[in-house]
């Protein structure tokens, strides 16, 4: 029989002898009696760990309370770290979302005489066009200011430009001069085109080293800096036909300005546009100058409206991720933009700005199409609306349900659903929390995605300023949508309603719809006594991702109020309230 070899063989225990524990007593104290011998100064240093890796390193103050960052309950911090997926990192408040810095506005001047008016009604009427020159600037990021005769009294130029004519011209330059250059605007004289339009963006660059016009624009548009516009006045005041003269640039020498091509992007209403394009309100002028105005700032309002129409073809997109419970919350949501995809009212329909003779105009029986997908898609075509509810709100819609407890939310809600699902196509299902912030907070507060969407949370109703985002009147009332249908009897001749968008998930029932309002009114009034406030952290902190995200939005939303609101305070208190809404 062969013999068998073992893999681990049997191993001896070692047994324990008095001589063994005597070598083994004696060795120790030996290396004990070393070490006391060695000196101190002597001992071996290890390296010090750095400190991100010490646990208990000394915890660090928080940064100072910047000012103005308080508005209701949101609070911010300024950083240009506001990319770090979590606020409390920095700011190490949980309360406090970290945001963008803001960008300085470069100012656009328009200059504005009320002597000049001709009456309180048209004067009136000229406020109006002058809140929508403004509407339409700021809302392309710029810094609208309204100059008058006390700006042209404060240039170095004025008392030398006394008894030479030239009239309003002369001192809208002086006033421009005043205020250092930059961009001199008429006030019927509006941005029609993208956010990242290459004329537009070059004027947000603010830095102008020749004193430019542009083809086309007249006298509609002029930057330079305020050495080149010294040297232009100067000029004109030198040239004996100045008080003849319309425009400072027919009179100074030719190489002064440098003549950039017509700009695609701005529309200039001029009197002589008006009269070649719109003859409705050409007519109307000499009749009555107020009521002329009025209708030419109605149209100029409706090809603002359209401009925006155009620019996203695709539709508006209203996020609704969870695709059963949540019709309720995203409603406010639905209403603006149906409002948005209306056409606009306007005196000459079909009609299209000086700046785009080939325009589409508005057809009301092709309306802008709205979808309710519910993910967020990176389209530059697509307008996308977003409403981020508490997770308290979407915890208590998807369960359909106010009675929530700890264990529900530990065992039976899944954690960040809302960003989870928002985020799904872009990133996929196998990602964790801190990329999903990162892309949601680019989509909300960097400038591309704050030009081609708008976010507000699901507990407050969208801003009363929201003109003021999109440059131009929003309709606060559904039309008709131009749709004839057949007479009864004969239904069943009837055109069939279009197919709806799988994605855009299923409508409630009347019953379902007004739980759902319940549910949301339920969840505004959330965290009144101690038990709800106790839930409202147990939820958080299980939703760490969507309450950062809800804080944030709601952050941004507040700092773009304050920052308009500040400014219009500003203005009203130097310009006497002119181009502002009563």
């Amino acid at each position: 029989m062969p013999v068998q070899h073992a893999y681990q063989p049997r191993r001896t225990p070692l047994r324990p002898n008095p001589r063994r524990l005597i070598h083994l007593t004696i060795g120790t104290i030996i290396v004990l009696f070393i070490l006391l011998l060695i000196p101190r100064h002597s001992s071996p240093r290890l390296p010090k760990l750095p400190p991100a890796l010490r646990p208990f390193r000394p915890s660090a103050h928080a940064p100072p309370i910047q000012p103005n960052s308080t508005s209701g309950d949101a609070r911010w911090h300024q950083s240009w770290d506001w990319l770090r997926p979590f606020s409390s990192a920095i700011t190490l408040d949980e309360h406090r979302s970290v945001l963008p810095p803001l960008v300085e506005r470069v100012p656009i001047y328009t200059y504005y005489d009320s002597e000049s008016a001709g009456g309180a009604e048209t004067e009136e009427v000229l406020n109006q066009i002058l809140l929508t020159w403004r509407r339409a600037w700021w809302a392309q990021g710029f810094r609208p200011v309204i100059l008058g005769r006390a700006e042209a009294r404060r240039s170095g130029l004025f008392e030398g430009a006394k008894g030479k004519g030239g009239g309003e011209e002369v001192l809208r330059w002086l006033a421009w001069e005043s205020m250092g250059g930059g961009i001199l605007c008429s006030y019927l004289a509006l941005p029609m085109g993208a956010f990242e339009d290459p004329v537009i963006s070059y004027l947000r660059g603010g830095r102008f080293g020749n004193l430019t016009r542009f083809e086309g624009l007249g006298g509609g548009l002029y930057v330079g800096p305020k050495e080149g516009v010294r040297e232009a006045i100067k000029a004109a005041l030198a040239a004996p036909e100045i008080s003849k003269v319309k425009e400072i640039s027919d009179v100074v020498p030719k190489e002064m300005f440098k003549i950039d091509a017509t700009p695609s992007s701005i529309a200039y209403y001029a009197m002589d546009v008006v009269k070649a394009k719109y003859p409705k309100i050409a007519e109307e002028l000499p009749i009555s100058t107020s009521k002329g105005m009025r209708l030419l700032n109605k149209l100029i309002n409706s090809h603002l409206h359209n401009n925006w129409r155009t620019h996203f073809s695709d539709g508006i997109a209203v996020l609704k991720p969870i695709r059963t419970h949540m019709t309720a919350i995203v409603e406010p949501a639905v209403q603006l933009a149906e409002y948005l995809a209306q056409c606009p009212s306007s005196p000459i329909m079909s009609s299209c700005p000086p700046n785009n003779k080939n325009c589409k105009p508005c057809v009301a029986a092709a309306p802008m199409r709205i979808s309710t997908p519910p993910i967020f898609r990176n389209n530059s075509k697509l307008y996308t609306i977003g409403v981020v509810p508490h997770p308290w709100t979407t915890t208590s819609s998807d369960a359909f349900t106010t009675a929530i407890d700890v264990p529900f939310i530990r065992r039976r809600s899944n954690r960040d659903h809302w960003l989870t699902l928002v985020t799904k196509e872009l990133l996929g299902t196998g990602v964790s929390t801190s990329p999903r912030l990162v892309k949601f907070k680019e989509a909300v507060a960097s400038p591309y995605g704050a030009a081609h969407s708008v976010w507000f949370t699901a507990e407050k109703e969208y801003p009363s300023d929201i003109d003021w985002h999109f440059g131009f009147l929003v309709p606060r009332q559904s039309t008709h949508d131009g749709k004839s249908q057949t007479p009864v009897p004969g239904p069943e001749r009837r055109p069939a309603d279009p197919a709806r968008d799988p994605l855009d998930g299923v409508l409630p029932s009347e019953k379902e719809l007004k739980k759902e309002r319940e549910l949301l009114e339920y969840a505004k009034m959330m965290g009144t006594t101690p038990e709800q406030q106790r839930l409202i952290r147990a939820i958080e902190a299980w939703n760490l991702g969507d309450v950062e995200a809800w804080r944030f939005a709601r952050a941004f939303m507040a700092r773009r109020s304050m920052e308009r609101r500040g400014w219009e305070e500003e203005e009203r208190w130097v310009t006497g309230g002119k181009g502002s809404e009563k």
